[in-house]
């Protein structure tokens, strides 16, 4: 709910432009010709890299503190598998097994698609797709796939007591069969969502039983506000509903041991009191499972607010879950860009102007806000759902009263929107759709700033802002609550990048800068995001819903202005504005609209829009614009590879240092990690 994905906040699938850095960067980060970002490509994602400058001027407990926090987000790994689906360990180990033992032609058609399926569920923590959450669909045949299996002893595969036809049949079935799980997440309305969604959070459970069944605990409550069903597994035994914990003891047990080691480990070495409270109420968590106590850690977590060292570790974000409720288990470790933060902090200290003079309806306005701190990070490691795709930007906490009472975190990922940059600096997608030389030359000037101005506004405040009635909560809006958040902060960072007030605080140098995301918006939610989506299929995943809900919705209102013109070019298609202000003004209505729907808790009307603007695509529209991106030959998603961190020991055998190094390996990282960090039986 609080995350904003690279190339979809830029809005122009890749990034062109160059960024600003300040000098001390330069000399630590290699050029871009001695460093090699990208490292592989298959089907349709690419593998990247990524710096982390500064690390070398940490004090050792920093640098400590780093190392231990990264042993602790690769630990719960396969927690994230199992949460979205119940077969991907088991199929996922098979794989590598397969990988690991093959001693047949290594040559042929076949075992290249094996490859690439093998790096495909790699880099989707599963058999869907991580962001159009489809089931992949491989390139090699049944027969093939059972050719590769059939040399493998026993002890080579995972089955766990299982017989090894039916272990065998099953994951085949899993993997061949069209029909069976074919969707991690389905949102459509017409279908029980939990039903027919195929990740790990329910089981033979109705969306109905499932809504009962939390409203009865909600009802039963002493404490109201807290996010019931967050950290567990919803089943039906023997015709009664009952939640698996995720805790010690509990579900996914042995790999939150792991992490708990790791973070005790953290917790020796921390920067000051408050933070090492803050680790400790986060193993108290896992060790209970209590979500009170998971309360407890993230108002200690959003009042730290001094450490140069940070971290986000737990069940986090519920975009997994078609219903919204439950979280999926992530982590980013990271420290304080204390240069590129004065921008931010600049945002913060005036968040309650931004608040009081938004366009929404004053009953929906804080009139204080709290707690909004606001940091530019460079990501030291990325574990669970924010690898090996991550977020640009962060803002945490989600529980709605914890913003409300004590306030935010927002992050913005320097380092990784460097990497980007870096590595599709000469994409050509601008050039493309772009309708003028004037758009590209705007783009290529102000593109970089204004996108990172946008992730801000987005993160500091767009989620910071507004308040619900009392009594309603997130999940009034059930499976349109991602969308319509992810809207809401959107519209307020649009809003405001052509505000005065943006450039008296001197976030963007002119109104041509602004124009710049304006014109990469519209462009990237009425065309260039299409490049994700298969022909024929519809939008499901939220963060696109809610750009094309956002450009179709200003786009029709505006027709009786021509604030924007669909352009029709040398038979290419092109959206052009020509009010910006008027564009701007737009922004403001649709965000007092969502604002409306979300402190109200309007299910009806959220369908409603989502619906309409949303979800169906322009099939000639579409065709048109995959056609275009085929000829520039890139891939649709990106993600990286960790940075890998190793203790340096002195004669005495104690800690001296810890080393940071850069590996090119995607395939033996992968292998590396499925090795040493998989904790977790095929059946959870």
């Amino acid at each position: 709910m609080r995350k904003i994905i690279f190339a979809t906040s830029l809005l122009a699938v890749t990034l062109v432009g160059c960024k600003q850095v300040d000098e001390s960067k330069n000399e630590e980060m290699e050029t871009q010709s001695s460093f090699e970002w990208q490292i592989d490509r298959f089907a349709d994602m690419a593998i990247m890299r990524y710096q982390v400058p500064g690390f070398e001027k940490l004090s050792l407990n920093q640098k400590l503190l780093v190392y231990y926090l990264h042993k602790a987000a690769l630990c719960g790994r396969d927690i994230l598998f199992d949460q979205n689906n119940k077969h991907n360990l088991a199929i996922r180990k098979t794989l590598e097994a397969i990988y690991t033992n093959y001693k047949g032609d290594k040559t042929t058609e076949n075992w290249k698609n094996f490859e690439i399926y093998l790096k495909q569920v790699w880099f989707a923590n599963g058999i869907h797709h991580h962001y159009s959450t489809d089931k992949f669909t491989p390139k090699f045949t049944q027969e093939y796939f059972l050719k590769l299996i059939e040399p493998l002893a026993d002890n080579q595969l995972s089955l766990e007591g299982e017989a090894r036809k039916s272990f065998i049949d099953t994951i085949s079935k899993v993997v061949f069969n069209p029909k069976v799980d074919s969707k991690r997440v389905n949102l459509d309305p017409q279908s029980d969502i939990l039903l027919s969604s195929a990740n790990n959070f329910y089981e033979g459970v109705t969306q109905k039983e499932a809504d009962e069944f939390y409203k009865n605990q909600l009802q039963k409550a002493t404490n109201k506000e807290l996010s019931f069903g967050l950290n567990s597994k919803l089943i039906k035994e023997n015709g009664v509903l009952k939640e698996q914990i995720y805790k010690e003891g509990g579900m996914y047990s042995a790999a939150i041991v792991k992490i708990c080691y790791w973070l005790d480990k953290a917790k020796t070495v921390a920067e000051n009191e408050k933070q090492k409270q803050t680790i400790e109420k986060l193993i108290a968590f896992y060790k209970t499972g209590d979500l009170q106590t998971f309360d407890d850690y993230n108002i200690s977590w959003v009042e730290d607010t001094v450490s140069h060292i940070d971290f986000v570790n737990g069940f986090i974000e519920v975009y997994g879950d078609a219903a919204g409720r439950k979280a999926t288990w992530e982590s980013v470790v990271n420290f304080k860009d204390e240069e590129a933060t004065k921008r931010t902090e600049i945002i913060s200290d005036n968040a309650q102007w931004f608040e009081d003079n938004s366009p929404v309806d004053a009953r929906f306005k804080k009139k204080k806000i709290k707690g909004i701190s606001a940091k530019v990070i460079t990501v030291a490691t990325l574990g669970g759902d924010c690898f090996p795709s991550t977020p640009i930007g962060i803002n945490l906490p989600n529980s709605m009263w914890i913003r409300q009472h004590y306030g935010s975190k927002s992050v913005s990922l320097e380092n990784i929107c460097y990497a980007y940059d870096q590595a599709t600096v000469n994409s050509g997608s601008i050039n493309e759709f772009a309708y003028n030389k004037e758009q590209v030359d705007r783009y290529k000037k102000y593109g970089y700033a204004s996108s990172n101005l946008h992730t801000d506004l987005h993160e500091c405040l767009g989620h910071g802002s507004g308040q619900l009635l009392p009594g309603i909560k997130s999940e009034s809006l059930k499976n349109y609550h991602s969308t319509i958040e992810e809207a809401r902060a959107d519209l307020f960072a649009l809003y405001y990048m052509m505000s005065p007030k943006t450039f008296e605080l001197k976030l963007l140098p002119c109104e041509d800068a602004a124009k710049a995301e304006y014109d990469g918006y519209i462009r990237g939610g009425m065309m260039t995001q299409l490049k994700r989506i298969e022909l024929g299929k519809n939008i499901e995943e939220s963060h696109m819903r809610n750009r094309q809900l956002i450009a179709k919705w200003v786009y029709e209102k505006g027709q009786p202005q021509n604030i924007i013109e669909k352009i029709v070019k040398n038979k290419k298609t092109y959206f052009v504005i020509h009010d910006y202000k008027k564009l701007q003004n737009l922004f403001g209505e649709l965000l007092k609209e969502i604002q409306r729907i979300t402190s109200e808790g309007d299910f009806v009307a959220a369908q409603a829009l989502v619906e309409n603007y949303g979800v169906k695509v322009d099939p000639i529209l579409h065709k048109e614009v995959l056609d275009r991106f085929d000829k520039l030959n890139l891939p649709s998603y990106r993600g990286f590879i960790n940075p890998e961190y190793e203790l340096v020991y002195g004669k005495d055998s104690t800690i001296t240092d810890v080393k940071v190094s850069y590996p090119k390996n995607y395939v033996e990282q992968m292998l590396i990690y499925s090795k040493d960090y998989s904790f977790l039986p095929v059946k959870n």
